[in-house]
């Protein structure tokens, strides 16, 4: 992980303890517990994002279809929100997929009532407005991999920040998220 993205993972964890016991009993009150099987859609073009899905176990992802080939933008993984932004915040059809790659255990929460508790909480509001600072840090950051790494930098980051990834989730899945082609990601991984 970044080292801004520690950071600010640090900071979010120093205000989520500082929330009142009402406040955190309100968020555990509008989360759900859910479980989708390997392959289940949690999300799919033409709906509207009405979940912020924070993944408990298992790993998921984000696709996108252009000419007919799937394009993964992003990879979840235990702690991470699974969302489709654009989706979730205008309350519009998506135009993404988010699928479980994994069997997945979710703490997911309703848009809906998470807007009321923001209401009632304004803690929650400073919340909300803190996991869209972390998510803009993780855009900028993954725009700079995409954009100053070489493909096996790339390959290199993503086993590190998660060695067990080539277990769980298919080579041309990989070769998506990393920008490349199936053939590099091959090429890649013979020379190591």
């Amino acid at each position: 992980m970044n080292s801004n993205l520690e950071m600010y993972n640090a900071k979010l964890e120093r205000f989520l303890s500082s929330l009142h016991a009402e406040t955190l009993e309100t968020l555990e009150a509008i989360s759900v517990n859910k479980s989708f099987k390997k392959g289940a859609l949690l999300l799919k073009p033409g709906e509207v994002c009405q979940w912020s899905y924070q993944i408990l176990d298992g790993i998921a992802r984000k696709y996108y279809l252009s000419e007919g080939k799937q394009i993964t933008t992003e990879l979840y993984f235990v702690g991470d929100i699974a969302i489709s932004f654009g989706s979730y915040a205008l309350q519009n059809p998506s135009t993404e997929y988010i699928e479980a790659l994994t069997e997945v255990k979710v703490s997911a929460i309703n848009y809906l009532a998470f807007q009321e508790a923001k209401a009632k909480y304004p803690k929650l509001m400073e919340l909300d407005i803190m996991l869209l600072e972390y998510y803009g840090l993780w855009i900028e950051e993954r725009m700079l991999q995409l954009r100053t790494l070489s493909a096996k930098q790339r390959y290199d980051l993503i086993l590190e920040q998660s060695p067990n990834i080539l277990k769980h989730v298919p080579l041309g899945i990989v070769a998506s998220y990393l920008g490349i082609s199936l053939e590099t990601l091959s090429r890649i991984r013979a020379k190591r």
